[in-house]
């Protein structure tokens, strides 16, 4: 399993960006694929920690449970999939840099490992554009909020 990593600078403060990437009940009215998303747990500080997502993408639909790790919140955090039913493995970080004033850069990582058998090339091409779609519409999203 590799990881897919690109990064992306956005006219807005690195806790806008955290707050609307970790902003996941709200997730379907900005991404697409995202369908429902359903907190089933939170830290003591309210954070959603366990969360599942149903989703559609490339003509199928998926479910999955990611928890969150947020012990380099408000600069990074990460997650790792506790259950999915086309995944065995969907694992990631959002770092958050501040870059020049009101800009921050945002790097993104993903690993994906799909219980279907798939060429490599074709799951990294998929990684590719799964990644820079969240990038683009987190970014949209982000600067909208922030305008």
């Amino acid at each position: 399993m590799e990881r897919t990593a690109v990064e992306m600078v956005m006219n807005a403060s690195p806790e806008s960006c955290f707050g609307v990437a970790t902003d996941f009940e709200h997730y379907p009215e900005w991404l697409p694929e995202v369908q429902q998303v359903v907190v089933l747990e939170r830290d003591t500080l309210g954070r959603p920690c366990v969360v599942a997502f149903e989703v559609g993408a490339f003509g199928r639909s998926a479910s999955y449970i990611l928890v969150y790790d947020f012990a380099e919140a408000p600069h990074a955090f990460s997650w790792s999939q506790r259950e999915g039913d086309i995944t065995y493995a969907l694992d990631g970080a959002y770092r958050f840099d501040a870059a020049e004033e009101h800009a921050t850069t945002v790097h993104y990582e993903l690993s994906v490992g799909l219980r279907i058998p798939v060429p490599g090339f074709v799951r990294r091409r998929a990684e590719g554009l799964i990644i820079d779609a969240a990038l683009r519409d987190l970014k949209t999203r982000v600067e909208s909020l922030s305008s």
